[in-house]
This record gives structure tokens, sequence and C-alpha cells, in this order.
């Protein structure tokens, strides 16, 4: 038995070396839960995917679509640093197959929803199963990286991005053509999403148990030598960062198709593509960026990420379809590598406490888009679509403060590049 090739099963194929659950890079767990990222993401890219359907079958207002993003960002965000929190001090392996069962839950009811409100508590199951989600599978990623912190949260994050790309095109060729009902047919993902993170929870159990009994591989991280003051003003310009990112996506993912449809008349269909593009797009970036952090720093590639596309920002608003097209994959391109070296850094400030980071990060991440998309959606009803993508172009130029960020890789004494 013991020259058996590992199964491909990823739970069972960690269990003929303990020691590579705490010390080496496990791709097997990283590529899963990164699936299972992909998947739960492109449940939730469904909801502002279908944002012109809804809106024109129940006569809403942009207000009301910013309100329905806004329900589904804040139950996805408020919970999210409490969950963290609570699984630092009692880790829930099978925490994240229950999330996924909200997400499921979430799915059916908004493809029966009959009306504005039915529809705010469809999406408010969606975002619960999203605040369970995302910070216990970051301290998945970050157990199974072996040290490689950058490159792990990369593939976790990239799962999310692509997700996030295919859920409007699926939307279009399912949802669009047919009507609200045929937004159940996602459930099906659901499904599958509980079964595969059933068996990331048997390894995620397995690693507890060999950490628990191994204490030392537990205390592997000592962090920065900053004094508390330091890291706090760090985790406060991390945090406006996510701020400036986040509030520039929410035009992007929930006005973009009809900034496109109002201002080029095109069709919806149409609009979902250039959607999508511009998500594949955000993909894409997101893993050349965790790669250049752990390689590079990641202080510099959150300011390269941030404040280097505000001149594709500025001009954005100013050009034609073709141009449009083309800045927005750019920008995709540039903006979505500063959330892996973000989370990152800030794990690498608070050692140890990787749920609560990721939780916070996430949740608020999460809330200034839903914040962002309320607001917007406000402003848009009283002046333009067009006006807000002016307004939020501006938004890169906060990325100068990262200037303030200490240089992690000095302050702890050895470059951390994994």
């Amino acid at each position: 038995m013991k020259n058996n090739p590992p199964s491909v099963n990823p739970a069972a194929s960690q269990r003929l070396s303990p020691k590579s659950l705490a010390e080496k890079t496990v791709f097997s767990i990283l590529f899963t839960i990164s699936f299972t990222h992909l998947l739960n993401d492109m449940m939730q890219s469904v909801i502002p995917a279908v944002y012109p359907i809804i809106k024109e079958n129940y006569k809403l207002s942009f207000t009301q679509i910013g309100l329905i993003t806004l329900t589904f960002q804040m139950t996805a965000s408020l919970l999210q640093p409490f969950v963290g929190r609570y699984t630092d001090k009692k880790p829930r392996p099978f925490s994240l197959s229950i999330g996924m069962g909200f997400t499921l839950s979430g799915l059916i009811a908004l493809s029966f929803a009959s009306s504005f409100y039915l529809i705010l508590l469809s999406v408010a199951l969606i975002g619960l199963g999203s605040s369970v989600f995302h910070p216990e599978s970051s301290r998945v990623a970050h157990l199974a990286s072996g040290g490689k912190k950058g490159l792990a949260q990369s593939i976790f994050q990239v799962g999310g991005n692509a997700g996030s790309a295919t859920g409007p095109l699926l939307a279009a060729l399912i949802v669009v053509p047919y009507g609200q009902f045929y937004i159940i047919w996602f459930a099906i993902a659901a499904v599958l999403g509980m079964l595969v993170l059933i068996k990331v929870g048997n390894w995620y159990k397995e690693h507890l148990v060999y950490v628990r009994s191994k204490p030392k591989a537990a205390k592997a991280d000592a962090g920065p030598r900053l004094s508390s003051k330091r890291i706090s003003i760090s985790l406060f310009i991390l945090l406006v960062l996510i701020f400036s990112k986040y509030f520039y996506m929410a035009s992007i993912t929930s006005y973009f198709t009809f900034y496109l449809i109002d201002k080029f008349n095109v069709s919806v269909q149409h609009s979902q593509l250039y959607l999508f593009a511009f998500l594949a797009a955000v993909a894409a970036g997101t893993v050349i960026g965790g790669s250049l952090g752990d390689r590079f720093g990641r202080k510099y590639i959150i300011w390269i990420s941030i404040l280097g596309v505000a001149p594709f920002t500025l001009l954005l608003p100013y050009v034609g379809l073709t141009w449009t097209i083309i800045l927005a994959v750019i920008i995709g391109l540039i903006l979505s590598s500063a959330f892996s070296a973000i989370l990152v850094y800030a794990t690498d400030l608070v050692p140890g406490k990787v749920g609560l980071i990721a939780g916070l990060f996430f949740g608020f991440a999460f809330g200034m888009g839903g914040i962002g998309s309320a607001f917007l959606g406000w402003l848009a009803d009283r002046t333009s679509i067009e006006y807000i993508f002016k307004l939020c172009s501006f938004l890169p130029l906060l990325g100068i403060i990262t200037g303030f960020l200490p240089n992690l890789e000095h302050q702890s004494g050895t470059h951390n590049r994994g």
C-alpha cells in the first residue's frame, strides 16, 4: 500500500504525509477551494446580472436597484468579522458547506420572488452564505499555502473573480432570454459546492488535528517589529484603499450594463458580454498581482494597482464604445491585483488572526460595494449614469496614501516572498 500513488481526493491525498499538512503548499486543496470560490461568486454575480430584467419587470428605480445590492452586500459583510473572530478561536471545518446551503436557499427564493421585498429577502440569504464562506475559505487557503501566502491567496481569489466573470455570461445565456425563474438552474452549482466543501472540511479537520499535536507549527509567523499604533494606522490605510477600490468597482459591476445601454444603445445581452470582458480581466489580474506581490513586495503591487489605474479611469467616461471596452479591460487587469496583496499584507501585520482579518477585509469590501451601489443608484436617479462614472473616476487617486505603509519585508527581518 505504501507504494500506491495518492488519491485524487483532496482530503485523502494528504493523509499519506502529515508533515505536508503544515509545511508544504497543498495545491490540490488550493485549487479545490478556488473552485468552490468560483461557484460561490458565480452564483452571487447572478444578482447584478439580472438587474435589467427585474428593473423592468417590477418597475424599480435605480435607488431600489442600489438597495438590493446594499441588502446583499451588508448581509455578506457585517457578519464576516464575527465569523472570522469566532473561528479563529473555535474552527468549524464543515461550516463552509453549511454556508453554501444558505446560498442555495437564496437562489431558489430569488427564482420564485414576485415582489421587491421578496427579492431583498432572497439576496439577504445569498449574502448570509457569503459571510460564512469567505473568512473560513481564506483560512483554508492560508493553511494550505506552505508559506507561499501571496500565491495561495491569488489562487483562491482568482476562483472568485472567474466566478464573478462567468456569472453574468451564464445569466445572459440562461436567464435573460427565458426569464427570472431560470435562476433556479444556478442552484445546481450550490449543491455541487456543498458536496465539494464537505471534502475540504475533512482535510481541514485533519489539518487541525495535526497542528494541535505540533504546537510549534501554529507559531510559525513571528509578525513585523512594529508598534501597535503603527499597525493600527497601516490597517486604516489598507481599509481606505479597499474603499477606493470597491466603491469604484461598484460603479462597474452594478451600473456598467446600464451605462453601455444608455450611452451607446447596446442590447442587454451585449452589455452582459462586455461586463464579462471586464470581469474576466479582473480574474486574470488577480493571478498576476498575487505572484508579483510574493516576488517584489506587496506594498509596491498595492501602489501600482490602485494609483496606477487612475489615468485609465479618468479617461473612460470620455471615449467611444470600443475604447470604453478596452479601457475597462485594462482597468480590470490593474485594479484586481490589489486585493490579494492587501489581504496578505494585513495578515502579515496581524499574524495568527487570519479569520478575523479575512472577515474584516472581505466584509469591508462587500460593505463598501453595497453602500457604493446604493449611493450611486440614488445619485444616478438625480443626475445620470454617465455622471457617476465621471465622479468615480477620481477614486483611484487615493492610492497615493500607499506610500505611508511600512515595508514589511524589512521590518520582519526576512523577505516575505513565501
